[in-house]
């Protein structure tokens, strides 16, 4: 009996490290058009991917509830210190592109930084004023900052199902 709950505590815990395996994001080189890059998620390519310029004529365009399937290319403002669950992509004109993974089936590296491909949906999005302290906190900003948070915020959002991340 002290065998068979040996084997059975030893492929419990064998299954247990497979499944945080699969919880960790895993990084792939990329090269296209001489560009290396770090892939996140689903296996995507840097071609035909929209400018900033082009995805925020795009955001002007949806209201809440619209979608729309693309691919875009911008510069990472802040990312996740807790997860690297989310990033946020300057879009220019002092706004900003709030990025989640799809299924949180991965992360991006805490200290990811600089330009990156994203594909996935494009929509709008009314953020409460909780989850807007949740990141808030996360982004380790300080008590003032989070208590300053009152009205909730519209959010170009993004849910991206691959990254590409520039490597220098």
């Amino acid at each position: 009996m002290k065998k068979f709950l040996s084997l059975i505590f030893v492929l419990s815990l064998l299954f247990a490290c497979e499944t945080n395996k699969k919880a960790d994001s895993q990084t792939i080189d990329v090269k296209s058009d001489e560009m290396a890059y770090a892939s996140f998620g689903d296996k995507i390519d840097a071609d035909n991917a929209l400018s900033t310029q082009e995805i925020a004529t795009k955001y002007e365009n949806l209201k809440v509830g619209d979608t729309l399937v693309t691919k875009m290319s911008g510069t990472i403002n802040e990312v996740c210190s807790t997860k690297g669950c989310w990033m946020k992509l300057d879009l220019g004109d002092e706004k900003e592109v709030m990025v989640r993974f799809k299924d949180y089936g991965f992360f991006m590296p805490l200290n990811a930084e600089g330009d990156v491909i994203i594909n996935g949906k494009a929509f709008i999005t009314e953020t409460s004023v909780e989850d807007l302290r949740h990141y808030a906190e996360d982004a380790d900003k300080s008590e003032e900052e989070i208590a300053a948070i009152t009205e909730p915020e519209r959010t170009l959002a993004f849910e991206a199902d691959g990254v590409l991340l520039k490597q220098e």
